[in-house]
């Protein structure tokens, strides 16, 4: 991989981790209920995905893709039910400042985020569609070496990280606004939407 490709490619990923869709519309969401601190296992999640997804296309991702369409039905299919329930999780959320303080700090666990971010990312049609349409527009998938997949795999988790990251702190800095009762019960529902926004689009997505 030449720089100019590399360097094309880093700023291809990081368009793409900020474009909106079900990944950015849950590290939003998350950002506005626990803060931005909490989204980096869900976004170490979808990276991984993301970059699971890099070496099927390096190896073949549109044959698999074709021999295994049931497989990713049925893993969009359990990631849309997923943000489902977490939507209406946060839209019955509790809205009294000491239920709602005691609820920011009952984060779930690293590797429940981490799986929930995996899960979204892998059941995503755009991710899958990216590295099959737009990979070998960056890289001749012919010739690849080892050390090239290893390259476009760093790449597309700075790149990510950046940008998800970018992403939750803004969120973050959106949640001073919220301190009344109203305000948190807003916060709650509004969240709840984007997450549950973001499964309804993975359930009719193909």
């Amino acid at each position: 991989m030449t720089v100019e490709s590399a360097f094309s490619f880093f700023i291809a990923v990081l368009i793409f981790g900020i474009t909106p869709g079900p990944g950015v519309f849950a590290i939003m969401a998350r950002a506005l209920m626990h803060g931005a601190t909490s989204c980096l296992p869900m976004a170490l999640g979808m990276i991984v995905s993301d970059i699971l997804y890099l070496i099927a296309a390096c190896l073949g991702l549109a044959t698999i893709a074709t021999h295994w369409s049931e497989l990713f039905t049925v893993i969009r299919i359990i990631g849309a039910a997923y943000l489902l329930y977490l939507g209406y999780k946060m839209w019955t959320a509790p809205v009294s400042s000491d239920e709602f303080n005691a609820s920011k700090s009952q984060k779930g666990s690293v590797a429940a985020n981490f799986l929930q971010g995996f899960l979204i990312s892998a059941s995503n049609p755009k991710v899958i569609l990216f590295y099959i349409a737009f990979l070998p527009t960056f890289m001749d998938l012919s010739v690849l070496s080892s050390g090239d997949i290893a390259l476009a795999s760093v790449l597309t988790l700075v790149g990510l990280l950046i940008g998800l990251m970018a992403i939750a702190v803004f969120a973050d800095k959106a949640r001073g606004f919220f301190r009344s009762p109203r305000a948190m019960k807003g916060l709650n529902r509004s969240a709840g939407s984007i997450m549950a926004g973001a499964g309804a689009y993975l359930a009719l997505r193909h």
